[in-house]
């Protein structure tokens, strides 16, 4: 049978040895020791639900490499939704410069908040109820059930999902993906866990499954893979490799938009330069990097105002909130 059918959970021994092939590959290449180097892997952030949660807030549009470098003094200083919450947003956003996306600092910091108001300074473990929770989405609600937690749930991010779309050999909507995604967290063996085996996959996505040149001959699913097997059938009979299932299926990131001269970068310059010292409206253009368009440095700065990232003044200059 192919995968398709044992992806998608109509034979359980066929999901279960899906699952316990990449977890033994993952076992016996030593992936998972080499990946569990990563610092929010590692005792005690790996059993802390709180760690867990702001690493994959950090990660999120942030290469790892960057994440780890930053993560461990960030949660030192933060290590508790009430240590975060008692301090204001100016000195979170200091912290975070150079973390990608503030809006994403913004939305932790009123998460720690809602936290120590609603729930005891604790993360909840029901799915509901961390999806009602500030910036926590549909990905990160699962990763911390299955990596803080061990819920066999399958956080379904652009490296699973494009394991499972090349698995199936077509796109796959939102719900099938997690749907599928949830059989073989389900199907794992000896018993079902969410840590071992999301991370398992998510590291198969990572090292093997690559959006380009994929490793399909170490691949463990190279016989599973319908995506696989039609490039190896093209190659065999010198023809074009198929299209790629995993381009815009459920959870596979696209390109991002260019960061060089971009909004994005003017705001962040902004941020960073109102970390230093308040700015004078007069010295917005220069520190936004567009000294020779001011409209557009006004602009940028109102949206900053306008998501609570900075604060206008009464003396006219812009501070940190």
């Amino acid at each position: 049978m192919g995968a398709a059918g044992a992806a998608g959970g109509r034979h359980g021994t066929e999901t279960g040895s899906i699952a316990a092939k990449v977890v033994a590959w993952w076992q016996s290449s030593g992936v998972d020791a080499d990946r569990d180097r990563l610092p929010w892997r590692s005792p005690p952030s790996a059993a802390d639900p709180w760690h867990v949660l702001v690493s994959e807030v950090m990660l999120a549009q942030t290469q790892a490499g960057r994440v780890a470098d930053r993560f461990p003094q960030f949660v030192e200083r933060f290590g508790s939704p009430s240590a975060l919450a008692a301090e204001p947003l100016g000195e979170m956003l200091r912290a975070w410069q150079g973390l990608g996306y503030p809006r994403r600092a913004a939305n932790l910091h009123r998460c720690a908040g809602v936290l120590v108001a609603d729930h005891d300074g604790e993360v909840p473990r029901e799915l509901e109820v961390l999806l009602a929770l500030p910036g926590v989405g549909r990905y990160t609600a699962r990763a911390v059930l299955a990596f803080a937690f061990d819920v066999a749930i399958m956080p379904v991010d652009t490296n699973i999902g494009r394991v499972l779309a090349r698995l199936q050999g077509r796109r796959l909507g939102v719900a099938e993906a997690q749907r599928i995604g949830d059989s073989l967290q389900l199907s794992a063996s000896p018993a079902p866990g969410g840590r071992r085996t999301g991370l398992a996959f998510m590291d198969l996505g990572a090292v093997l499954c690559r959006p380009k040149e994929p490793g399909c001959p170490e691949c463990p699913l190279v016989t599973r893979c319908i995506f696989g097997l039609a490039c190896s059938v093209a190659e065999a009979r010198g023809r074009p490799a198929p299209e790629d299932p995993a381009v815009r299926s459920a959870g596979v990131s696209g390109r991002q938009a260019r960061f060089e001269g971009s909004d994005r970068q003017g705001r962040g310059r902004l941020l960073k330069a109102a970390a230093g010292a308040p700015i004078a409206a007069a010295d917005l253009a220069v520190a936004a990097g567009w000294p020779d368009d001011p409209a557009r440095a006004a602009r940028a700065v109102m949206t900053l105002v306008a998501d609570g990232l900075l604060a206008a003044g009464a003396d006219g200059r812009y501070v940190m909130p």
